[in-house]
């Protein structure tokens, strides 16, 4: 996988409180850094900003990560996201977990939907939110 066909990218630095037992960043920040590749993907398109204003946004429906190699403290880690593919209301996200010499230590894939939060219910991803999302 080539991080250079990630767009969005995102450094994050590593803290006492990410690490485990064994002195390696554990599987729980692994996710954490995931999500803010998500938040950082809401607000490159607009997605977080609708939200705010209509209460019609996206929800996370489900989320993989697989570990490839160890991150530690002091370090880095650069959180690279791209759009992966679009369906009818749903869509889902790449993300690549790289180390500082831009290893790759983790890839994560989630699965999203366009949710109405005072409808209760999906619908249909816009045409103009099509547009935007397929830049990244």
């Amino acid at each position: 996988m080539d991080a250079s066909e990630f767009k969005l990218s995102l450094e994050i630095r590593i803290d006492w409180s990410d690490l485990d037992v064994y002195q390696h960043v554990n599987n729980i920040s692994y996710m954490r850094f995931l999500q803010s590749g998500r938040v950082n993907f809401w607000e490159a398109t607009g997605i977080y900003k609708t939200y705010n204003t209509s209460s019609r946004g996206t929800m996370l429906v489900s989320t993989k990560c697989d570990f490839k190699k160890s991150l530690f403290y002091p370090g880095k880690a650069i959180v690279k996201t791209r759009l992966d593919y679009m369906k009818n209301s749903s869509f889902g996200l790449e993300h690549l977990v790289l180390n500082e010499d831009g290893e790759t230590c983790a890839i994560g894939k989630d699965v999203v939907v366009c949710f109405d939060f005072t409808e209760n219910s999906t619908f249909r991803i816009p045409d103009e939110l099509r547009e935007i999302m397929r830049n990244f």
